[in-house]
């Protein structure tokens, strides 16, 4: 399963018309019609996102977000309202109280799972931060203070300077952060400083849109990849909005330019911005940074593996299966080769990115080689861990890697090994031993997959 959903509607069709939808991605779907009874519910059954329909029989949507708030252990649970046909004013109002994203009925499928998609991949990068700030406290150094957001530097790119002042002037009465504007041509000046704390992007529907393709540049570029992006999208297109999610915006206005709008959206984005930022400072001066891999931001084989082994032998103890997945990328050394390593380490840290998309919160991955990428996905079975390994491979080899600094695209492949648990046998083992012996199985199935052709998984039952 991807992760749970709690959907919340007082109109049991649209429940069901919801959960069909979410069940057919593979997400586990519970249900509730009312506010009554939801923290207690919430607290049970831990979903990694909510989606409430924006009037409730006993409440609206921003009860429920004041629910959450209310609740430490459930405040960082992400929230989508669906508001009512052509509504703007429930839209701004569900934004202003600090609802993480909201839709309007009619649904569109892709629109949804892509919506879906972008807030889980959010808050699992946050808890990863927060996992690793964790650990930085328990070794001694302080919690990070929260803050006010200081005016930010607010880039607005567009395809020509007209469209680019009238977003200006209308955005200057609703915020009091400073603004650029941008066209296509001159990406090049969004990189000196300032560089953007947010970066709005125009894209439209003619075919290969420069907009598009300035999403995964601003990713792939050490000064922008931690940026705030907003995607405007011209007109309601679901493969548009879509495609910019999924190619890293961290929101879309899919109904085009509103600058009150805008404001609220900005406003989030960079509150969520100045948490990471905060948190990936700490990670930084702490002792946590001994664990992480610095160029793609994954744990390193220092901390997978005695994971690896803690996790093996929880389910040997409890019976729930786990997966042990080691991912190689194909023909690596021939892009250091022939492009250089710059561009390499454009291709890790987008695999990285790409992998990490695909995986649930609980889930382990880290960087164990130059281009080896450990994942250890406990409470699994072999169908699921079939799905998960398959969407894997999909997800590198489904679209071209593009190397900004060449404005080229090359296709990349990956072959997987994968190794099942649990074992009676793995009770009792020594970490170091158990650990080593799970990750030389998953080797053994890796360079299997790499002997029957490469871009293919293989999987083994653990022997040990």
């Amino acid at each position: 399963m991807q992760g749970t959903i709690l959907i919340i509607d007082g109109v049991a069709t649209n429940r069901i018309m919801l959960k069909v939808q979410l069940s057919a991605a593979y997400y586990h779907v519970v249900q509730a019609d009312r506010l009554d009874g939801l923290v207690p519910l919430i607290r049970r059954v831990q979903p990694d996102l909510v989606l409430t329909a924006m009037n409730l029989p006993d409440g609206d949507a921003r009860a429920v977000k004041r629910a959450l708030q209310g609740d430490e252990a459930l405040a960082r649970i992400p929230v989508i309202a669906i508001t009512p046909q052509n509504d703007q004013a429930a839209r701004l109002s569900a934004l202003a109280a600090g609802i993480d994203d909201v839709l309007s009925n009619p649904l569109d499928d892709m629109i949804l799972q892509a919506r879906i998609r972008s807030q889980l991949r959010a808050r699992n990068s946050a808890e990863d931060l927060r996992l690793r700030d964790s650990t930085t406290r328990a070794l001694g150094f302080a919690e990070p203070v929260e803050s006010f957001v200081l005016p930010a530097e607010v880039a607005l790119v567009t395809r020509d300077a007209v469209t680019g002042a009238v977003w200006r002037n209308r955005l200057k009465g609703h915020i009091r952060h400073r603004l650029q504007t941008h066209q296509m041509g001159d990406i090049h000046l969004l990189m000196t400083d300032p560089v953007p704390d947010a970066i709005v992007v125009e894209l439209t529907r003619q075919p290969n849109d420069a907009g598009l393709r300035l999403l995964a540049d601003l990713h792939a570029r050490s000064a922008t990849r931690h940026a705030a992006i907003i995607a405007v999208a011209e007109g309601c297109d679901p493969t548009l909005v879509a495609d910019a999610l999924d190619r890293g915006a961290h929101d879309v206005m899919q109904s085009g330019f509103n600058a009150e709008e805008l404001s609220l959206r900005l406003s989030a984005q960079l509150r969520r911005k100045a948490r990471s930022d905060r948190l990936r400072d700490t990670v930084r001066d702490g002792l946590a940074a001994a664990v992480i891999d610095p160029m793609t931001g994954l744990y390193n084989r220092r901390y997978a593996l005695p994971k690896l082994a803690e996790i093996a032998r929880a389910a040997a103890e409890t019976g729930h299966g786990f997966a042990v997945m080691l991912a190689d990328l194909d023909h690596f050394k021939q892009i250091n080769d022939r492009f250089g390593h710059p561009a390499g380490d454009a291709v890790l840290m987008e695999t990285a990115r790409r992998l990490r998309s695909q995986l649930r919160p609980m889930d382990v991955i880290a960087r164990v080689g130059g281009e080896e990428f450990l994942i250890v996905m406990p409470n699994i079975d072999q169908a699921d861990a079939t799905l998960a390994a398959d969407r894997l491979c999909r997800q590198i080899n489904g679209l071209p890697f593009h190397l900004p600094d060449l404005d080229i695209s090359v296709q990349v492949t990956t072959s997987i090994g994968v190794v099942l648990g649990p074992s009676a046998a793995h009770a009792g083992r020594a970490p170091e031993d158990l650990a080593a012996t799970l990750f030389a199985q998953a080797d053994r199935a890796l360079y299997e997959a790499k002997d029957r052709g490469r871009n293919r998984f293989t999987m083994k039952q653990s022997a040990a």
